[in-house]
C-alpha cells in the first residue's frame, strides 16, 4: 500500500505521525511511504533518517495526498486538507469530526473517503487505546502548565506554590473526570504535593481511584451542586470530562466560574472536544492563557505537542498495529478482523456510519458494512 505522511498544516502542531521506526517497518513489510520534507522536524526527526530507511521524501502536501492510498496524520483536517483528499482514499487521524465544519464532513462523503478517527478506535476492553497514550501526557502537562500558570509573573496570578511548604498549605487542585486525563492529572499533582480533589458521576470509578490513590484523593460524586462547590475551593480547576464521539458538555457555567478565587487556574484538556468549561475558547501554544472574570484560563487543545518527540514516540506505537494492518490485509480484512478498529469509521462508502456524528450534523446514518476481499 503506498501510505502518504504530510507536515501537519494546523497552526503550532508539532508532532509527526509516524516515527522513522515506524515508517521502517512499514517499509520493510513492503509497502511504499510519502513523507513530506520536514513533516518531522519539529519532532527532530530529520528528512535524511527517514530517507535512509526508504521512505520517499516530497516536496508537497498535494504531492502526498495524491500518491497516497492512505494519509496519516495527527491533527484534525483542515479544510484545504479535505479539498486534497483523493476519491476512495483512507485517512487515519485525530478528526474530532464533532466539533469541526460540517462541510469537512461533506467532502469526506462526497469523495468517499474512509476516515478513522484515532480518538474513537477501541480495544477489547473497550478502552480507547490511541487516545490513551495522548491523555497520559496531556493529563501530566495540565498540571505543569497550571503551576506555572500560579506564579506571580503577572499581576493576575495567585503567586502560590503548588505543593506549599511547611506550614503553608498547598494549593487545591479539583479534577473534573476520572478518565485517563484525570487519574494522569492527579498522579502529577500528587507528587508535587498538592491537594487533588476528583469529581465523576461513576461511583464504580471513584471506588477504583480510592483504592488506586489509597485515598490520597479526595473522591466526590459529580452533579451540579458539587461542581458548583468544588470550583470556588479550587486553585486549579482541571477539565477532564470525556463523551466518546461528541461535544463535551458544560459542566462549569460561567457564573460559576465567577464564584471562583481570583487568579485561579482553568486548565480545560476537553477543549479539543468543544471544553467542559463555558468561558473556556481555543488558544495557541504561543498564546496559550487568557483571564475571563480574574481567572486564567489555559485551553490549548492539543497540549500534547509542547512534547512533540514523546507525543511522536507515543503516538507511533499505539497506531502502528493498526496502520500496519490495514496496509498489510486491505482495510475491509482489517475492518472485520477488529471491531474496536472499526468503531473508529467515521464515514466510508459515501455515508455516515458514526450515529453520534449523523445526529449532530442531522446527515444520514448506516451502519458500517464491509466484506472481506479474501
Amino acid at each position: 500500500m503506498r501510505i502518504g505522511i504530510p507536515r501537519e498544516s494546523l497552526y503550532e502542531e508539532k508532532r509527526v505521525s509516524l516515527t522513522p521506526a515506524g515508517v521502517d517497518a512499514l517499509v520493510r513489510a513492503g509497502h511504499t511511504v510519502y513523507i513530506e520534507t520536514e513533516a518531522g522536524f519539529e519532532s527532530h526527526f530529520s528528512d535524511e533518517e527517514y530517507a535512509k530507511i526508504g521512505a520517499n521524501i516530497v516536496y508537497s502536501a498535494e504531492e502526498v495526498f495524491g500518491r497516497a492510498e492512505m494519509i496519516v496524520k495527527v491533527a484534525p483536517l483542515t479544510f484545504e486538507e479535505a479539498k486534497m483528499l483523493q476519491e476512495n482514499q483512507i485517512i487515519f487521524s485525530f478528526l474530532h469530526l464533532a466539533v469541526a465544519k460540517k462541510n469537512i464532513i461533506e467532502i469526506l462523503l462526497k469523495k468517499n473517503v474512509t476516515a478513522i478517527g484515532y480518538e474513537l478506535i477501541e480495544d477489547e476492553e473497550g478502552k480507547l487505546p490511541v487516545l490513551h497514550t495522548m491523555s497520559e501526557i496531556a493529563g501530566q502537562l495540565a498540571i505543569q502548565v497550571a503551576e506555572r500558570q500560579l506564579e506571580s509573573f503577572s499581576s493576575g496570578s495567585r503567586g502560590i506554590l503548588l505543593g506549599g511548604i511547611t506550614g503553608v498549605a498547598p494549593a487545591a487542585v479539583v479534577i473534573l473526570g476520572a478518565g485517563v486525563v484525570g487519574i494522569s492529572a492527579a498522579h502529577a499533582a500528587l507528587g508535587r504535593g498538592a491537594q487533588v480533589i476528583m469529581l465523576d458521576k461513576d461511583l464504580n470509578r471513584l471506588r477504583q481511584i480510592e483504592t488506586q490513590f489509597r485515598k490520597r484523593v479526595t473522591t466526590v460524586m459529580a452533579n451540579s451542586y458539587t461542581i458548583s462547590r468544588g470550583v470556588k475551593f479550587a486553585d486549579v480547576l482541571i477539565g477532564a470530562v470525556l463523551i466518546k464521539g461528541i461535544k463535551a458538555p458544560h459542566l462549569v457555567s460561567e457564573e460559576m466560574v465567577k464564584q471562583m478565587k481570583k487568579g485561579a487556574v482553568i486548565v480545560d484538556v476537553s477543549i479539543d472536544q468543544g471544553g467542559c468549561i463555558e468561558t473556556s475558547r481555543i488558544t495557541t501554544l504561543s498564546d496559550p492563557v487568557y483571564q475571563l472574570h480574574n481567572i486564567i484560563h489555559y485551553c490549548v487543545p492539543n497540549m500534547p505537542a509542547i512534547v512533540a518527540r514523546t507525543a511522536s514516540y507515543g503516538l507511533n506505537n499505539a497506531t502502528i498495529e493498526y496502520i500496519m494492518d490495514i496496509a498489510d490485509n486491505g482495510l475491509s480484512n482489517a475492518l472485520i478482523g477488529d471491531l474496536g478498529l472499526a468503531k473508529g469509521v467515521c464515514t466510508h462508502n459515501n455515508y455516515c456510519c458514526n450515529e453520534p456524528l449523523a445526529n449532530t450534523f442531522n446527515i444520514e446514518y448506516r451502519r458500517l458494512h464491509v466484506f472481506s476481499t479474501n
